[in-house]
């Protein structure tokens, strides 16, 4: 993957945990991760982080994987119905 695209993908899981602790308040994200792993969508272990400190690696397993296409499928149809909607609007309003 590209440096811009995992720029722009680190951006918006920046901007999606900065909004839910905007909304929610003070969370504990961690346990995002820990309700994943127990759905079976991602697999943790551990190892050595960059700068040598024993670190957790989180990888998406092939449960994962199906439920990340069922779900991008899902918002992607969404996104579709949305941008139609918002071209209708543009055109009422020329």
């Amino acid at each position: 993957m590209g440096e811009s695209k995992l720029d722009l993908l680190q951006g918006t899981l920046d901007l999606m945990v900065l909004q839910t602790l905007a909304a929610m308040g003070a969370q504990h994200i961690y346990a995002s991760l820990v309700r994943l792993q127990q759905r079976g969508w991602i697999a943790a272990s551990w190892g050595t982080s960059d700068n040598n400190r024993k670190a957790k690696f989180y990888s998406i397993t092939r449960g994962g994987r199906k439920q990340l296409a069922k779900d991008a499928d899902h918002w992607q149809r969404l996104s579709d119905v949305m941008g139609r909607l918002f071209d209708l609007s543009e055109e009422g309003g020329r």
